[in-house]
């Protein structure tokens, strides 16, 4: 089997970058007047929960060091649904990953799976919020916006989703993600919108990054303005989103995937699949093959969105913690995206694998794309064939074409 000649190419997207985030995050709790919400004494609970946010840690010790500068009492607490193995331990641990330690926040850090029931929507939807959040004095939420990986709606991921999918912990989450992908698009504002009315949420810090994964824009939120606003903060973080350049891909190689990558272990925007019933289908950038090589080191062996690739490798799948990859895929629901793939004893007979089920006879002409991860997509790889019909503006040809080379071990060089 022969192999495609590789050239590096260099991305370019749009780079509106916060020059001083702690500076922005001041100013904009003082414009929203987080402080005048808060009394003195109040147990204030300031939320973390959302992986790979550029910054968070320093963010977050800026919000809890405002809440004591007001008088009120911060603790930090998890708002992540199921992660850390759905245990108040596990998501602290995860907190700490984060940089939302104690030790970092200067504060304690609380957690519990327990929930308390608010009420039910119109439907019978019961309205479940982390009994550490109900028993505060009020609640900060922070968090990222941006496209989700698995619907489309007004609100995806962001302020609204931490707290209605993020704050109902276990339970929450898997009832939300029980109506399937289109039942998230209705339930996270309406249960937002519940939320909101019958819990002392003091602000909302809304982050968007660009797609370099640095903060491009920090907008603190007044209570009333969180569900009207983050509509604005979802088109602008679209807009920002990175994507892969080329299309009409052939095999789309991912050297990692993982939870601190992706909900989805690969941003389903970025590869282009969703597979998820009701759901269509990205039209960009439009790849027929996907093999991935390994699982990040800090996905700690959570695999959940394996099943959006093709091939992997054996390293991959030996290194797969089973029980923390069920727990994901079973709270979301969406069980395929946990399916094992076809497996290869390595890289040269994964890709190899997949010229056989493209039908292409001579593997130097296939279209190949490969990328370290989908949130490092600055610096892509592209076969010959690929390059020479991809002439976008911005992309722009870095090193020369060589061969696609193997160690001893079959493994990419």
């Amino acid at each position: 089997m022969s192999f495609p000649k590789m050239a590096r190419f260099r991305q370019s997207f749009a780079a509106d970058t916060v020059s001083d985030v702690q500076a922005a995050v001041v100013s904009q709790l003082r414009a929203c007047d987080m402080a005048g919400r808060i009394k003195p004494g109040q147990r204030i609970a300031v939320t973390g929960g959302s992986r790979g946010i550029a910054n968070i840690s320093a963010i977050t010790r800026i919000v809890v060091d405002a809440v004591r500068a007001a008088g009120g009492v911060p603790f930090v607490m998890p708002a992540m649904g199921s992660h850390g193995g759905a245990t108040a331990q596990g998501q602290k641990e995860v907190l700490a990953s984060y940089g939302l330690g104690e030790l970092e926040m200067g504060c304690p850090v609380e957690a519990t799976m327990e929930v308390v029931e608010l009420g039910q929507l119109q439907d019978g939807t019961p309205i479940v919020v982390n009994r550490l959040a109900h028993e505060a004095d009020g609640v900060v939420v922070i968090n990222r916006v941006k496209p989700h990986t698995s619907f489309r709606g007004s609100h995806e991921s962001g302020v609204v989703k931490m707290l209605t999918i993020g704050l109902g912990c276990h339970r929450g989450a898997t009832m939300a993600h029980a109506q399937g992908a289109q039942g998230l698009a209705r339930l996270i504002p309406a249960l937002g919108e519940a939320l909101l009315a019958r819990l002392n949420v003091v602000g909302g810090i809304a982050l968007v990054e660009n797609a370099y994964d640095r903060t491009a824009s920090v907008t603190a939120l007044r209570p009333e303005e969180i569900l009207s606003k983050e509509p604005q903060l979802l088109a602008e973080a679209r807009v920002n989103m990175p994507r892969i350049l080329a299309h009409n891909i052939d095999l789309l190689i991912v050297d990692e995937m993982g939870k601190n990558i992706s909900g989805t272990g690969m941003d389903t925007n970025v590869i282009g699949r969703m597979m998820l019933p009701g759901v269509k289908e990205p039209d960009e950038p439009g790849v027929a093959r996907i093999f991935v090589r390994r699982l990040s080191d800090t996905t700690h062996g959570n695999a959940n969105g394996v099943g959006l690739s093709d091939v992997i490798t054996k390293q991959l799948f030996d290194s797969i913690d089973f029980e923390a990859t069920y727990a994901n895929a079973f709270t979301s629901t969406f069980l395929n995206r946990a399916y094992i793939p076809i497996i290869k004893a390595d890289d040269r007979e994964a890709i190899a694998s997949m010229f056989e089920v493209l039908r292409i006879d001579d593997g130097a002409t296939a279209r190949v794309a490969r990328i370290i991860n989908t949130i490092d997509v600055e610096h892509i790889q592209l076969s010959e064939s690929l390059a020479r019909t991809s002439d976008h503006p911005d992309l722009t040809q870095v090193g020369e074409f060589g061969d696609m080379c193997f160690d001893a071990d079959g493994a990419l060089v």
